[in-house]
């Protein structure tokens, strides 16, 4: 790298350029970035008076100005230098590339040469070594000599092992600092240009230099280990696709049905953006389906249209439709929330005190939540809900037509895509996200390091059960709850975690993980269905994937370890 600096620092014509690009911007835009940080800086200065602060405020922006006509006089002057001096950068990065990937590729010819000599030289000396241990004790039949000897043998075996281990160890290290040193070129090569466009990247540049990146760290193996499982859905898709019009089912890929998926995935999105923080605290949650039932039930009875028809609890049914429309979706989501939250807290209580697993925490809450529900209701469905209520807020935008066929847009996926902000906005951009990977990391080195880890994992488990209540007070938009709604939902959104690469070992995944395990798990019911694959022929194909996400996770793991 330090070789590759001098390279382009000893050409005395880009160092021109660069000595005079400097110089032009020196009163223009290298000033104005200069006195705009000041500014920012004077403004949250509390060590001096307003007025002062005022006073220098004003005299930088006076300069401002004065920079701003200089950088504009010199701006086309600018940009010619610049031309000059990338052109000129890139034809010394090509030269020094090339001489840079003809050293490093004798090196590694070199390198493979010396690996598989030195390969060889340790199996034959471990040939060696066994011919002389079987010559040793040739002629001796006691069972003591006969155990020596297998022991000697299975040691010298072990001895070949560790050898060969450690070899192959030492030549991958030397094959990735000779890759490293040609990436590197490359990496002084996008710095210069940098420099030359003051601190700006070209998206060109960091795509090539991604590519270039990708084929020098690229790995057989670790590829299908990472992508495999992606890869194999999305064959999996690929064949869906052609096969459909070839069964008389249409097009899989049209319109309706892409926005069908979407629609199908925005409300289970809810329920995997709250499970994928109790599997990133390596936990888990069997209550999901539960509470999906006892938000929905709570909704369906605020927002039915007249007299309910459920008796909750033994009590005279209830009538909401007196109250204002806007009244009855408050109330209806607020109590959803709070039950799953009251719910979630629960179980969470247990496991963040007690040490309790989750999966015994939320399966006793989950049998709780079930039985309330059963003798609550009597299983009795609560009824269809306000039809203007569900055209406001579950319907669907009309778009217009396309190849003769109206093309709707299912009005649920946009408070989908608001909980997926939000929940990405809480995993990477507060401190709480940060604590959530350090618990699920680690918890013990996470408490030694100043986080509360009880009121982190409290405070996951509430976050689920925000996600679990505004999900199912959704859900009662899909269909008429009862107190089996939700069957199985756990398990989906358990499932969609996983192939979104979440972890269940802890501290490892992203939201963007989530959101993609939902939208390709949903897609695949719906393909499967879409083709009229028998419905207990689909738990075996889930079944297949689930069991396939988590083994990859658990080989990456024991690499890892």
């Amino acid at each position: 790298m330090k070789d590759n600096q001098n390279f382009f620092e000893k050409d005395e014509e880009l160092t021109a350029y660069l000595n005079e690009l400097t110089r032009l911007r020196e009163d223009g835009v290298s000033l104005i970035a200069l006195l705009r940080q000041e500014n920012t800086l004077l403004k949250r200065n509390k060590l001096i008076s307003d007025e002062e602060r005022q006073k220098r405020i004003e005299e930088n922006n006076e300069r401002l100005c004065k920079a701003k006509e200089t950088a504009e006089k010199n701006k086309a002057e600018i940009d010619s230098l610049v031309k000059k001096a990338l052109a000129r950068s890139k034809l010394l990065s090509i030269e020094y590339s090339q001489r840079i990937a003809t050293d490093q590729n004798e090196l590694i010819d070199m390198l493979k040469s010396g690996y598989e000599k030195k390969i060889a030289g340790i199996n034959e000396d471990s040939l060696a070594r066994k011919k002389e241990i079987v010559s040793a004790y040739s002629g001796k039949t006691s069972a003591k000599d006969i155990a020596d000897c297998k022991e000697e043998l299975r040691v010298a075996d072990y001895t070949r092992k560790s050898l060969l281990f450690d070899a192959k160890n030492r030549f991958n290290a030397t094959m990735e600092k000779a890759k490293a040193v040609k990436e590197d070129a490359f990496i002084e090569y996008i710095q210069k240009n940098q420099e030359i466009r003051n601190g700006k990247t070209s998206i060109k540049e960091k795509t090539i230099f991604s590519f270039f990146h990708f084929l020098n760290t690229f790995q057989l193996s670790n590829f299908l280990l990472n992508k495999g499982l992606y890869l194999t859905i999305l064959a999996f898709f690929i064949v869906c696709v052609i096969i459909a019009p070839l069964t008389g089912n249409g097009n899989l890929l049209s319109l309706p049905n892409i926005f069908t998926i979407l629609e199908l995935s925005s409300v289970r999105m809810f329920y995997a953006l709250g499970i994928a923080g109790l599997i990133l605290l390596a936990g888990t949650d069997l209550s999901v389906g539960r509470m999906v039932a006892l938000g929905a039930l709570m909704s369906g009875l605020i927002l039915h249209p007249g007299r309910n028809i459920v008796s909750l609890f033994g009590m005279a049914p209830w009538d909401f439709s007196a109250l204002p429309a806007g009244v009855r979706i408050f109330l209806a989501l607020f109590l959803s929330v709070f039950f799953c939250v009251a719910f979630s807290a629960f179980s969470g209580f247990f496991s963040a005190k007690l040490k309790i697993h989750p999966f015994i925490s939320t399966l006793a809450t989950q049998l709780i939540i079930y039985g309330l529900l059963f003798v609550g209701t009597g299983g009795t469905p609560v009824g269809t809900i306000d039809a203007t209520i569900k055209e406001l807020i579950g319907g669907r935008w009309t778009l217009g037509y396309f190849d003769g066929e109206v093309i709707t847009f299912p009005k649920l996926i946009i408070p989908a895509l608001i909980a997926i902000v939000a929940a990405w906005f809480i995993w990477n951009k507060t401190i709480f996200g940060k604590n959530m990977y350090a618990v699920g990391g680690n918890p013990e080195a996470a408490n030694v390091s100043g986080i509360n880890v009880f009121r982190v994992t409290m405070g996951v488990f509430i976050m689920a059960g925000v996600f679990y209540g505004i999900g199912s007070f959704f859900e009662i938009f899909k269909a008429n709850a009862n107190a089996g709604t939700g069957q199985g939902y756990e398990l989906d959104a358990i499932a969609a975690c996983v192939i979104g690469g979440i972890s269940f070992s802890g501290g490892v995944g992203k939201i963007s993980g989530a959101v993609a395990g939902v939208i390709i798990f949903t897609g695949l019911t719906y393909c499967l269905t879409f083709l009229g694959i028998d419905t207990n022929l689909q738990f075996i194909f889930k079944g297949v994937i689930i069991i396939a996400a988590v083994a990859l996770d658990s080989i990456k793991n024991l690499q890892h370890k």
